[in-house]
């Protein structure tokens, strides 16, 4: 049947978490997390399938994020890094059947444990300059390029935002308006590529409840936790998305 779903308990036992998971990551909240939920996903289906399975999931978790965060995102910033996402996209739909999922992940995962720990053994000083715009346009596009092969455009962009020390209401608007934009325009080539079947989108039906119930539970410890324990939390986030997809890249 072309509308059924997927029935599998053992797939469920993984989305469920990886959805809500990836809902308080919306809100800003440990945002290094979202990029496991494709990962714990994978465990159950194919890379591309959890990405496509996950694409109406995405669109309702950002547009409640920038509900919730509509005053409060860095316009300059965010004009910045917008056409460089979306460049990303353009070159992850021309690349995607010529690239493995899990190689791709695995690059991210070296990059994102390279990035946490350079800023552990050379930590930034008070008054040390921000990251130069050129390697905020190669790390902007590298985001948008992974976030269309596996929803993993977090680690690269949060390297390169963490060292401008926005408040954590005014990183997670940021990027809660970026990766609405940067998802919107994977709709089109997953369309081309096949990955939007009627299968793929009843599953993500069903799990479409639980969107708003994982940004509910992120913006409400947003905007009640201290700046430097929401860093620590962003840190223990990428490293844990660090190993995860470096384990997937080598597996």
């Amino acid at each position: 049947m072309p509308f059924a779903v997927i029935t599998d308990p053992f797939f469920y036992a993984v989305a469920i978490p990886a959805v809500l998971l990836l809902g308080v990551s919306k809100s800003g909240f440990g945002a290094g997390f979202g990029s496991l939920a494709v990962p714990m996903m994978a465990l159950s289906v194919s890379v591309p399938q959890a990405a496509a399975i996950l694409m109406p999931v995405l669109l309702v978790m950002d547009v409640l994020g920038m509900a919730a965060f509509r005053k409060d995102f860095d316009k300059d910033l965010l004009k910045f890094l917008l056409p460089f996402g979306v460049l990303g996209i353009v070159i992850g739909a021309l690349l995607f059947k010529l690239l493995q999922a899990h190689t791709v992940a695995g690059i991210v995962g070296v990059f994102t444990l390279v990035f946490l720990a350079q800023r552990l053994v050379f930590p930034p000083r008070p008054d040390s300059a921000p990251p130069p715009r050129w390697l905020g346009a190669l790390l902007t596009t590298t985001s948008g390029f992974t976030s269309f092969i596996a929803h993993a455009g977090g680690p690269p962009i949060t390297a390169y935002v963490i060292p401008l020390r926005l408040s954590p209401v005014r990183f997670t608007a940021t990027m809660a308006f970026f990766f609405f934009v940067v998802n919107l325009a994977k709709w089109i080539p997953y369309g081309l590529l096949g990955l939007l079947d009627w299968r793929n989108m009843a599953t993500s039906l069903v799990l479409l409840p639980l969107a708003p119930i994982g940004v509910w539970a992120g913006v409400r410890m947003a905007r009640r936790i201290s700046q430097v324990l929401f860093y620590r939390f962003l840190y223990l986030g990428m490293a844990l998305t660090g190993v995860k997809l470096l384990w997937d890249g080598l597996a």
